[in-house]
């Protein structure tokens, strides 16, 4: 596990004691903690083993591997950090979610298009869906096509970026049950779950 944080460069990393301490003055056992940086799960670590609840918030990738393997570890019964200080024997569990992507989706295509005529599509698409700035005329875009063929690729990439409505990012919850977005059954019940309106 140190190998891995070690590669990505944690140096924000906090010892389990500190947050112990913070925990300790603040909460009680069952109470929720909210971490929006949840980063290598640290305070979810230190949360589970002094028994309460968390709720941890990533948008990087490297959760899937890092911060859900230490997770495990700590279900498992690791002797890490404070484990010895509250007699952590293991236990436990813990749900990691994903949000439904909406322009997210469309955010990783351009990122990954290789040419102009990905990028052209990509723009067809995204007048098609709608999910643009309210800011954004697509007519004046389209009427200043020159002026966008002569950017640079990266250059090209950033512009579509920025016509983007960022708020769009992931479908709302309150969206969930529009046909559109193709959300399943299951993760519909799933979320409402989490709300506890099953």
């Amino acid at each position: 596990m140190f190998i891995l944080m070690k590669i990505i460069d944690f140096t924000g990393q906090k010892p389990e004691a500190l947050i112990k301490r913070i925990l300790d003055m603040c909460t009680h056992e069952n109470e929720i903690v909210l971490d929006f940086f949840v980063g290598t799960g640290t305070t979810a670590a230190t949360a589970l083993k002094m028994g309460r609840r968390f709720i941890g918030v990533e948008q990087m990738d490297y959760v899937e591997n890092i911060t859900v393997d230490r997770l495990k570890s700590v279900i498992a019964g690791d002797n890490s950090g404070i484990s010895s200080d509250v007699n952590w024997q293991g236990g436990g569990s813990f749900v990691c979610c994903e949000l439904a992507k909406l322009n997210q989706t469309v955010v990783e295509k351009i990122e990954a298009a290789q040419d102009d005529d990905a990028l052209q599509a990509i723009w067809e698409q995204m007048k098609e869906t709608g999910f643009i700035s309210y800011k954004v005329k697509p007519v004046d875009i389209d009427t200043a096509a020159e002026d966008f063929l002569s950017l640079s690729l990266a250059d090209k990439k950033r512009f579509l970026m920025e016509l983007l409505d960022k708020n769009l990012l992931y479908v709302n919850y309150c969206d969930m049950d529009d046909a559109e977005y193709e959300i399943s059954e299951t993760d519909k019940a799933f979320t409402k779950s989490f709300y506890r309106e099953a």
